[in-house]
């Protein structure tokens, strides 16, 4: 099977547009990865995924593992037919999901003992049964099994924790192998210590891995002491390496983000805001609940291509979330994710072009004027 490769075209200051090639696809970078969760982006076809301009999707091992199971997905072909999407896909490993569940969960040096948050059943994920689960998914991207504390914490407890998602690293990619056309990534850990995240990704790259995350972040600590990780954290990271923010983000930590150096991200926020009636346009953030979109005969975004804008005015939209009709989170959410795929686009050509620094400031602007009423 073809390998896969990272090739970097442009930069402009730290960002930086490229080319991930797996042999499902290419990735063009700066990329956002859509979620799906449960092996579907909610509210959405696959294909209707493909047509905002995404060229991979996420899914999650804890949920997937819980259900249907991964050795179900197996026995269906792997998880790009169980699904139906043919295109790449990056899995995560489940530290996020685990951390998540607090008292129900066991930490211990081998790894994660907890209890499903669907039906009680105990369960246990080691660096070894994540590399198998995903490798039972036949996910192209793979993330190595960590662990993630909450922020805040004390210095003690995230450099405790970085050491034995270091630990766990190494027995990844000893598990993982050599699986050609498909990549391991490695997550940097650390908090917001400056020289814990450096000895986190001096590991890392001592181990070596296909690309690199930076993770423990957006779980907390607000959007001014993320981007200020981020000055340094990017930079600590090879390179010549695919770099990937786990879990962000708004449409603004995304360009500040790619202004540090990251070339992938994913988040849940535009498929979770279409379904609660939240729009991301040019202008910044329209709720379609409110009352003044009532008799307003004006798309969503004017300088958008999606089928919520160029098929139905704000009225309609307005009218069938309040009815609670299926229709409005499928057509919010196509416009969220095309929203967030012409962002990346525009990104991408900033960047080619030797404009970034332009492109942010009218990005700012646009959004500083706000959403315009109709006179």
């Amino acid at each position: 099977m073809p390998r896969t490769s990272y090739d970097i075209h442009a930069t402009d200051g730290r960002a930086r547009t490229g080319t991930l090639s797996t042999p499902r696809g290419d990735i063009r970078t700066p990329a956002f990865m859509p979620v799906g969760t449960a092996a579907t982006v909610k509210a959405m076809l696959p294909g209707s995924v493909r047509e905002t301009g995404a060229d991979i999707v996420l899914g999650n091992t804890y949920h997937l593992m819980l259900r249907p199971g991964a050795e179900r997905v197996a026995r269906m072909g792997g998880l790009h037919r169980f699904m139906n999407w043919d295109r790449p896909i990056l899995t995560d490993s489940g530290g996020f999901q685990v951390m998540s569940l607090a008292d129900l969960r066991k930490l211990t040096e081998r790894g994660v003992t907890f209890k499903s948050h669907i039906d009680g059943s105990r369960h246990e994920i080691t660096p070894e049964r994540s590399m198998e689960i995903q490798k039972l998914l036949g996910s192209d991207i793979v993330m190595c099994f960590d662990e993630c504390p909450a922020l805040p914490a004390d210095r003690a407890r995230i450099a405790q924790s970085m050491e034995l998602s270091m630990r766990w690293a190494k027995r990844s990619r000893d598990a993982f192998g050599d699986r050609p056309g498909h990549m391991l990534f490695g997550i940097q850990q650390g908090g917001l210590e400056q020289d814990l995240r450096e000895q986190s990704a001096k590991a890392l790259v001592d181990i070596g891995f296909d690309g690199y995350a930076v993770g423990g972040l957006a779980v907390g600590e607000g959007q001014e002491a993320m981007l200020g990780c981020l000055d340094y954290a990017a930079d600590q990271l090879p390179t010549d390496k695919p770099r990937y923010l786990m879990g962000v983000g708004k449409p603004d930590d995304i360009v500040g983000a790619v202004k540090r150096g990251i070339d992938m991200m994913d988040c849940v926020l535009p498929s979770r805001s279409g379904r609660t009636g939240q729009a991301w346009t040019r202008r910044g953030q329209v709720n379609i609940k409110n009352a003044r979109h009532q008799d307003d005969p004006r798309p969503l975004d004017a300088d958008c291509s999606c089928p919520a804008c160029t098929g139905y005015s704000r009225a309609y939209l307005h009218h069938v979330f309040r009815s609670q009709e299926i229709i409005a989170s499928m057509l919010l959410t196509w416009h969220n994710l095309r929203y967030y795929q012409d962002l990346m686009a525009q990104m991408r050509a900033a960047i080619a072009a030797g404009e970034f620094a332009g492109f942010e400031a009218r990005f700012h602007a646009a959004r500083a004027e706000g959403d315009i009423a109709p006179m």
